[in-house]
């Protein structure tokens, strides 16, 4: 078992460097499992040699996000969370075992994915294995009832043709969400800010190295299809939805 001794940036290539080298099928799929080192703790995560979607490697935004989750609970106590674009599953698995957070994982529709996830789930002691939703972005999602009232993700900015797809997704799960029967709800069994608590976000962070330009790109997308982005500092970004 190999141990992650370098620094988290090192784990992507440079921006011209393709990861989907010449010759690798599925049939040669192999894996490596690496020891990292997560806030308060040591998970033991199983990564891809290699992953045409790149969800084979964690990536350095993982684990900054990891550290601002730790210094700022309030924004995922108490919440009901999703993840997109989960990877490894390496951030929910930690966020429930620190938290005890009620998360569900979500990637690309591809079986190997949920597979892994499942498989790091139970050699970090997460059993049963995390909730797993496959889902393309832009596509229907497969939930038409969305319950989650906490979105996140980190380093998924990559791919700026999916920044419209990602956006058609994140406008769905923010508003298909029953704010007001969950702010009923919240209410009820809290009197002190019950309506804070039911309000649905997207939580992001990255480390990626993206354009300015790419940037603007995303979060423009966001104001035009109705939702409001809020820099937190430190590359951590809500987002939510004006109505």
């Amino acid at each position: 078992m190999d141990i992650a001794l370098f620094s988290p940036s090192s784990l992507f290539p440079d921006e011209d460097e393709s990861s989907n080298d010449e010759g690798t099928s599925e049939t040669q799929q192999s894996y490596e499992e690496r020891k990292h080192q997560f806030p308060g703790m040591e998970l033991i995560i199983r990564e891809f040699s290699f992953h045409e979607l790149n969800a084979n490697l964690l990536w350095p935004g993982t684990f900054a996000f990891a550290e601002w989750l730790v210094q700022n609970p309030s924004w995922i106590q108490g919440r009901k969370c999703i993840e997109l674009g989960s990877g490894t599953g390496s951030l929910a698995i930690f966020l429930r075992k620190s938290f005890n957070l009620d998360i569900t994982t979500s990637d690309y529709d591809d079986q190997e994915i949920e597979d892994n996830i499942a498989y790091n789930c139970s050699v970090n002691g997460v059993a049963p294995a995390l909730p797993h939703i496959k889902h393309t972005w832009g596509e229907n999602f497969p939930i038409r009832d969305p319950d989650w009232d906490l979105v996140i993700a980190s380093d998924i900015l990559l791919y700026v043709k999916q920044y419209q797809n990602l956006i058609k997704t994140l406008s769905y799960l923010l508003t298909s969400y029953n704010y007001k029967r969950k702010c009923n709800e919240m209410a009820s069994q809290n009197d002190e800010g019950g309506e804070y608590l039911a309000k649905p976000m997207f939580v992001m962070s990255w480390r990626r190295r993206i354009g300015k330009d790419d940037e603007l790109l995303f979060f423009s997308g966001c104001e035009n299809a109705g939702l409001e982005v809020k820099h937190l500092g430190s590359r951590v970004y809500c987002i939510q939805s004006i109505k």
